[in-house]
């Protein structure tokens, strides 16, 4: 006996067409009733509060990927359900929310969350369910294959990360005194703690380090402690684009040029609505990646600009970062993928999936993942961009490359 079986192309994914239909496989011992069942992926999202530009970004394309899915017949037949619950950045929510998919929800596999926050609270958890798991976050300690076997991570560590700011503030910029600054939160907290422990291991001389409440509405006296003491450069770690634009609001009323370095929610379109001029959101410099940045000649990969060709008029991109969006058309067709290819949505085939993947052709990154190895991002894609050059979402490389 034999099943119509959906085979749904990389192209299929990303550009939302709707893939084709074959005659193939035979029908899997599972109950055709649970065949029929909806696949469902739980979606921590902080889609509001002031760590929620991130979020926004990936939900863009969590749901762009869902739609083309659906609309092209689902997977193996089966329509993906999209269980989101807004998290806030809240730790102590997104606890509850990942127990409520888990035991209420049933979902099959949880992208998110995307704060590392939230993460530290909710990884644990999805550890002891044995739930699959895909999360940016970038805190080291997120990923551990002999504790936490079923999460892997879809964005750089913050290692990395920290060594692409660092190396552009000290080699790049030539800054020799540095502020090194982040809010309040987990990730803002251990962020700021390890770049100032890298730039004094590197012999920088870091004359300023804070942690700062992303809703404070006065960010001079902060920034006027940062003058007072010699930053060349400051390294800002924070989700919150309140904060980068209330940063650069500031800085400008001192007339003061020296650069922003850090981030990547300082360079979100978000901020270009919170400063007080454009010309605020000069000499600030964020994480970027090589899919996602204009050329010398002004051109994207091929890949991502087919990708915003077929997706135009569908993707809101003005006020968001295009990496953000391409995540979260990835992790569903990662996810869409594995069941696709194992016939299962057991949470034992879907980790076992993820584990067996070398340079799998994202369209934000290439991930390679293995039994002893969940940080899947390759370091040679982490560039610097400029954060207020954004064109759909995507940054020209930062002056230095």
């Amino acid at each position: 006996m034999t099943i119509l079986r959906r085979t749904i192309s990389r192209r299929a994914f990303t550009a939302g067409s709707a893939g084709t239909l074959a005659l193939g496989a035979p029908l899997l011992s599972r109950p055709a009733l649970a065949q029929a069942e909806p696949l469902r992926i739980g979606w921590l999202a902080a889609l509001t509060g002031p760590s929620s530009a991130p979020a926004v970004g990936f939900n863009r394309g969590v749901v762009y990927a869902v739609e083309a899915i659906n609309a092209g017949g689902g997977v193996k037949g089966r329509k993906i359900e999209l269980v989101t619950r807004d998290t806030q950045g809240d730790p102590t929510k997104a606890v509850n929310a990942t127990q409520e998919m888990i035991s209420a929800a049933k979902v099959h596999a949880i992208w998110g969350p995307t704060n590392s926050g939230e993460a530290l609270a909710t990884t644990p958890i999805m550890a002891r369910f044995k739930m699959p798991n895909l999360h940016p976050c970038v805190v080291n300690s997120l990923i551990d294959t002999a504790k936490y076997p079923n999460a892997f991570r879809m964005a750089p560590s913050n290692s990395q990360w920290d060594d692409a700011v660092r190396g552009y503030v000290l080699k790049i910029v030539k800054a020799k005194k540095v502020a090194v600054i982040g809010d309040t939160t987990g990730y803002g907290t251990t962020a700021a703690g390890d770049s100032v422990t890298a730039f004094k291991k590197d012999g920088a001389d870091v004359v300023y380090t804070a942690q700062i409440d992303s809703t404070q509405p006065d960010m001079m006296p902060d920034m006027l402690r940062m003058k007072n003491a010699g930053a060349e450069a400051i390294v800002m770690w924070s989700v919150s684009t309140g904060m980068a634009a209330r940063m650069f609001n500031a800085r400008a009323a001192l007339n003061w040029d020296v650069p922003f370095v850090g981030h990547p929610s300082l360079g979100s379109g978000e901020v270009a609505g919170l400063i007080e001029k454009p010309a605020n959101w000069e000499k600030v410099y964020v994480i970027n990646y090589r899919s996602c940045s204009f050329d010398a000649a002004g051109k994207l990969p091929t890949r991502t600009q087919e990708f915003l060709d077929k997706s135009k008029g569908k993707i809101d991109l003005t006020n968001t970062l295009l990496w953000w969006v391409a995540s979260g058309v990835d992790v569903i067709e990662i996810f869409a993928k594995a069941v696709t290819e194992t016939g299962s949505s057991n949470s034992e085939d879907i980790i076992k999936f993820l584990n067996a993947q070398t340079k799998y052709p994202g369209l934000f990154g290439t991930y390679t993942w293995n039994t002893g190895e969940h940080n899947g991002f390759p370091t040679e894609e982490i560039v610097m961009g400029a954060a207020n050059s954004s064109k759909d979402g995507a940054l020209k490389l930062a002056p230095g490359y």
